[in-house]
């Protein structure tokens, strides 16, 4: 079959890089924490009952109503930082896997909130198996984002965004 040779502008596209054994890791390491963050959400949702007890500790004024609408909004939260949390977690891995640049930095900056959110919970009265899925979370970010700024994950990026760069 005859092909033309390129001409001008148009080069032969070269392949994408191979994603180095850290980015890789990393991206594991994401994937971990998705996971992680799902038992995290479901032991914080078997925990509910203690809620009430919790409410009425902190607000010994409210009213059933007021101690319902408040239950209703802690759980609603719960849930929905909870789902949020999960697709963070899955579209950085798959960002990160893939090369974005931007995405390792988004997910440093979510990994400080995460380290901030964390420290918050600590200081707070709650359910310890809770707080050490928490932890859980939180050691799979740290390892992630370690990996992700290592000089061969940092070649890799850099050729990936050379790769995709218009020329």
């Amino acid at each position: 079959m005859y092909k033309p040779y390129p001409s001008g502008s148009q080069m032969p596209e070269q392949p994408r890089p191979a994603a180095p054994a850290p980015v890789l890791m990393a991206v594991r390491l994401m994937y971990a924490g998705a996971v992680l963050s799902v038992v995290q959400l479901v032991v914080g949702l078997t925990s509910i009952g203690s809620l009430k007890a919790a409410i009425l500790r902190d607000h010994p004024g409210y009213t059933n109503a007021q101690l319902n609408d408040a239950k209703a909004s802690l759980l609603a939260a719960t849930v929905l930082f909870g789902v949020v949390a999960v697709g963070l977690w899955i579209w950085m891995a798959r960002a990160n896997g893939a090369g974005k640049g931007w995405a390792r930095i988004v997910a440093s900056v979510l990994f400080v909130l995460g380290t901030i959110d964390l420290l918050g919970e600590g200081a707070q009265a709650h359910a310890a198996v809770s707080f050490a899925f928490g932890v859980l979370v939180w050691l799979a970010g740290v390892g992630a984002i370690i990996l992700l700024w290592r000089g061969d994950s940092r070649r890799y990026f850099a050729a990936v965004s050379d790769k995709d760069a218009p020329g």
